[in-house]
């Protein structure tokens, strides 16, 4: 870890409580002595406001081209100013959705997968990648009552469909979100704290 930052990426449908976990993972890694920060997915620039305004809360769903386009953008400033800065400071970067959500949401609506891995090729490789599992029916039942266009029982169960498959193919480690908020966060850190050991005895 010396002179290297450590990056993580918190998955999941929404509702599934990744955001809440992705706070407490770094409040728990700041607790042991570990500079870590929280950011998210889309982010805080302007990009990121234009999607959470048009994309995610307009009238109807864009093209999911034009919404693979925009996430990258997004991610492409992200990456540039908040990402390669922390990690490059030693920081570990906890964020709170990443490449594989544009996987799994605009690959749920008919878009290539490997196209939309082409249009993220600037996108950080994370050093760990989680996804937080939970039914469809469970995460649409907990979201609040003001919806994305995305928050859907139907787009919700396609998304879970493609995230599986990233586990499968091994790019996400699976958690059981049915558990209670603190038995996620306890698995989540000892999974977090058992990559940042191997990470270190390479150095």
């Amino acid at each position: 870890m010396a002179n290297k930052g450590f990056f993580i990426c918190v998955e999941g449908l929404d509702g599934c409580g990744k955001t809440t976990q992705a706070k407490i993972l770094v409040k728990n890694l700041i607790a042991r002595g570990y500079e870590a920060i929280y950011t998210s997915e889309p982010s805080g620039g302007k990009i990121g406001g234009f999607i959470k305004k048009n994309c995610l809360y307009g009238r109807w769903r864009m093209s999911n081209v034009v919404e693979a386009l925009l996430f990258a953008a997004d991610r492409f400033e992200h990456v540039k100013r908040e990402i390669i800065p922390a990690l490059a400071e030693g920081k570990i970067v906890v964020s709170d959705r990443y490449v594989y959500s544009s996987l799994a949401y605009q690959g749920a609506s008919g878009l290539d997968l490997e196209w939309i891995r082409l249009v993220n090729g600037h996108a950080v490789r994370p050093d760990l990648a989680i996804f937080i599992d939970v039914e469809p029916e469970i995460a649409v039942r907990r979201l609040k009552q003001k919806k994305s266009l995305m928050e859907n029982f139907e787009t919700q169960q396609k998304v879970r469909e493609v995230y599986l498959k990233l586990v499968e193919s091994g790019e996400l480690i699976r958690i059981n979100g049915g558990k209670s908020k603190h038995e996620v966060a306890e698995e989540i850190l000892s999974i977090v704290m058992q990559f940042i050991g191997e990470a270190k005895s390479r150095i």
